[in-house]
C-alpha cells in the first residue's frame, strides 16, 4: 500500500475550552482511539501529530510527532512533522475530531494520486493524500509565514476527489455544540 495515515491532534482546542480533542470521548471512546481504529485498516502505518499529552498518545499503537515549529503553528506544522518522519511514499491526513471516515478513504485517494477531498462542492483541505516528496514545498510555504491549509493545497494542484456519496463523513467536531449535535 505505501501509505502512512496522519491523525492531526496537535491543536490548542481553543473552541473546546482548551481541551485536547484527541482525549474527548464520543460514545465512551476517545476521539483519537475511534479514528485510529478507522485508519488502521487503511494504512501501513499511523502517525499522530500531538503537542501535549505525549505520553498518553505514545501508549497507542502509532508513532507520535510534535510540531517542529513553535507556538502551535496549525495543521500544516503537524503535516510537516509527519512528512519528516514518514517512511512510506504517501501521507493520508485526517483531523482527530473526525467521527466516521469512509472505509475506502485511502483507496479512493490513492487512485487519484496527490489529492484532496471535496464534499458538497466544498474543499475539505485537511483531508488530503500527499507524497512524502511534498515536504520541501511545505517547508518553503511555512518559512514564508503562511499557514492557510487551503492556500497550500491550491498551490500544490492536488486532484479533487468527490465524496458526495458519503454525506457527513468529513464533518469535524470543532466545538462543544457540534459534539452535542453529533451525539443526538
Amino acid at each position: 500500500m505505501g501509505v502512512t495515515a496522519l491523525i492531526l491532534a496537535g491543536g490548542l482546542g481553543s473552541r473546546m475550552g482548551g481541551a485536547d480533542k484527541g482525549w474527548i470521548e464520543f460514545d465512551g471512546t476517545p476521539l483519537v482511539e475511534r479514528l485510529l481504529a478507522q485508519l488502521s485498516a487503511q494504512a501501513d502505518h499511523i502517525i499522530i501529530s500531538a503537542n501535549r499529552n505525549l505520553d498518553r498518545y505514545a501508549a497507542l499503537p502509532a508513532s507520535v510527532v510534535s510540531d517542529l515549529r513553535p507556538d502551535y503553528a496549525g495543521p500544516l506544522a503537524g503535516i510537516e512533522a509527519a512528512l519528516s518522519a514518514c517512511e512510506t511514499e504517501w501521507l493520508l491526513t485526517s483531523p482527530v475530531d473526525t467521527l466516521k471516515l469512509p472505509p475506502d478513504y485511502a483507496q479512493r485517494m490513492l487512485e487519484a494520486g496527490p489529492s484532496v477531498v471535496v464534499q458538497g462542492g466544498r474543499l475539505q483541505p485537511v483531508f488530503m493524500l500527499i507524497p512524502r516528496s511534498a515536504l520541501h514545498a511545505l517547508q518553503r510555504f511555512l518559512d514564508a509565514g503562511e499557514r492557510k491549509v487551503g492556500l497550500w493545497v491550491e498551490q500544490q494542484g492536488l486532484s479533487r476527489v468527490s465524496f458526495d456519496d458519503a454525506p457527513g463523513a468529513f464533518t469535524n467536531l470543532n466545538d462543544w455544540q457540534a459534539m452535542q449535535q453529533a451525539q443526538q
